[in-house]
């Protein structure tokens, strides 16, 4: 016991405190990736309540956005709006004015949900699978309502919106997934880290030269 007390130098302590600030640096590294991991790709289990809870957000968010545009494009030609304008496929057409204006509200729409699921899914790989799901409820809903849709322009728009919702939506999440994480708040500049530094290397330097104080009292003793 004794010769391990004689043996101990100055070096040794500096060497233990370095593998203690390493740990230390390896714990806050790790903690930052898994912060980063939640933020972007969510849960690491599969949460089917997420996703229905994902879907029925995104769905009426999209309703509620084309409703907003179907007021202001449509809703002005109209003397009264209803649900036609949303589910019958008779009024998506290119030979009427009024036809145009439904066109152009299903197509901003889509161009709202993109921006939607920038907050809502948060991830590019997710984006093409939301937005066919959101389209492929809308063909459900407009088969009950008014029949199979049977105008190729019905076909073309939504498949558009389609590839302008999932397009548009993996860039915006792509774009937010290669931005530089905002930690602002604890970086430092350089003078700031050789004083961080050097206050360190002092405290470790106090620190063993008072254990190696204390060992030698010990061993006189």
């Amino acid at each position: 016991m004794f010769d391990y007390f004689e043996d101990l130098r100055i070096g040794d302590f500096q060497g233990i405190g370095f593998w203690i600030l390493w740990r230390r640096k390896k714990k806050l590294f790790l903690g930052i990736r898994l912060v980063v991991s939640v933020m972007f790709y969510g849960t690491v289990v599969w949460d089917p309540w997420l996703i229905v809870g994902q879907i029925v957000c995104l769905q009426c968010f999209y309703y509620l956005t084309l409703g907003v545009f179907m007021t202001i494009f449509v809703g002005t030609r109209v003397p009264r709006m209803s649900l036609v304008y949303f589910f019958d496929y008779a009024t998506i057409t290119t030979s009427t004015v009024t036809g145009c204006c439904v066109i152009a509200s299903f197509l901003f729409s889509s161009l709202a949900g993109a921006g939607y699921m920038l907050y809502l899914i948060e991830r590019a790989k997710k984006c093409l699978d939301f937005s066919a799901t959101v389209y492929v409820i809308h063909l459900f809903i407009c088969i009950v309502y008014g029949g199979w849709p049977s105008s190729m322009t019905w076909w073309v728009l939504h498949g558009t919106g389609i590839a302008v919702m999932a397009l548009l939506g993996e860039y915006l999440c792509i774009r937010r997934e290669l931005r530089e994480i905002p930690i602002t708040r604890y970086r430092s500049t350089p003078q700031q880290l050789h004083d961080s530094s050097t206050a360190a290397k002092w405290h470790l330097h106090s620190s063993s030269t008072t254990t190696t104080t204390s060992s030698t009292k010990f061993l006189v003793q």
